[in-house]
Formats: structure tokens, sequence, C-alpha cells
């Protein structure tokens, strides 16, 4: 099949889709904020480290430089409202837990309240701040991670899946496919499908 022509686009992000993610802050006096953040990510795994990009002029990023801490707490589709929410008003006007009906959580090493609805809180350490332009980037090692016990498989394995994660893509919010496949399985050996062969060719000797 011959490749379709691709339009080009003046410079832009359009990395997508990204982790919707709701993120509390909080200040010396104990008053905390939810921001939604899209533009955030792993960045290191030993010693776990992640990173959110703020605008300096968000509610939120005062708090997050005064401090050094915040909390990550993965979003689902049953957040996607809150999610929006918590991306378009600002914390100076109006207080996003009462608007929203989420429940403040206390965190086991930060300061920060966690999200009780979110199925994953990552309690996180700001490490350095990188002013890069219209974001800014806070690098933090990651303290503690908060796993709700109902998304647990009977082993203990987590089943995120089962929560229905949230991601966000050019302007919209998205559910996930369904499992495609998992880390290493394009090189794994399919013992399935070897072992079919192997009856196949079983049976027609038999004949």
């Amino acid at each position: 099949m011959k490749p379709t022509e691709k339009a080009r686009w003046k410079p832009g992000n359009m990395l997508y889709p990204v982790p919707a993610v709701l993120v509390t802050a909080a200040d010396r006096e104990g008053n905390s904020n939810i921001i939604t953040i899209a533009w955030t990510g792993t960045v290191c795994t030993n010693p776990p480290m992640v990173y959110i990009s703020v605008r300096p002029e968000r509610y939120s990023y005062s708090m997050i430089r005064e401090t050094g801490e915040f909390v990550i707490n993965l979003a689902t589709e049953k957040l996607a409202f809150a999610a929006d929410y918590c991306g378009v008003r600002s914390g100076r006007d109006t207080d996003k837990w009462k608007d929203t009906g989420l429940t403040k959580m206390p965190s086991s090493t930060v300061r920060v309240p966690m999200i009780a609805e979110s199925p994953i809180s990552i309690e996180c350490r700001v490490t350095e701040i990188r002013e890069l332009g219209s974001h800014h980037m806070f690098l933090a090692q990651v303290e503690a991670v908060n796993v709700d016990e109902k998304w647990l498989d009977p082993g203990g394995k987590l089943e995120l899946c089962r929560a229905k994660p949230l991601v966000y893509s050019h302007g919209g919010y998205y559910g996930l496919s369904d499992l495609l496949g998992t880390f290493g399985y394009s090189v794994r050996k399919k013992k399935g499908k070897n072992t079919a062969a192997k009856r196949v060719r079983r049976q027609k000797d038999e004949r």
C-alpha cells in the first residue's frame, strides 16, 4: 500500500494521548487545591521520579513552589467531569473540593491531601524547578504510592484497567481500549500457537 501524504503543521504539542491527572497542592497554612495536569510523566526509575509542568499564573503553582510538595492522583472515566472542572476553574475563585464532591485523604509522607476517589495517588517532593517558557517543570522524587485495594487481584497484583483510566488527546477526554498485549509480547514465544500446530500435525499423522 502506498503511504498517504502527511499535512505539515506548525510546531506544537501533539504527543497524544497523555494522562489526565488530578494534582493536589497545599500552602503552608493547609489550604489545598486541585489542578488538572496533562503535561506530566515518568522521568526516572531509580530513584523513582516524575514531573509536572505548570503555568506560573495558575493558583496551584505558588503552593507547589512554596512547599515543594504535590500529589499526582490518577483520574478515571468516572472522574472525567471533575478532571475537566478542575482544569478550567481557578482555586482563587472557588473550592474545587466542595464543587466536585471529591474527598480529601491524608497522605503518608507529604502535607498535601490525596484524593480518596483516585485509584492511585503518588506523593511527590520537588527536587528541581526548570523555568522553560510558558510552563515551569517541577521535577520530583516519588516518596510514596497509595493504591486503592479494590483494584488489586487476589494475589495483590494491580489491575488498573478495571478502574478505566482517563487520557487526554487534543482537547478531548478518552477511555482506554482493550488490552492489546503486555510488555515483551512481540518477542515472547507463543506457546498456545505452537501447541496448536503440533496438535494438527499429530492428528494428520494418526490418519
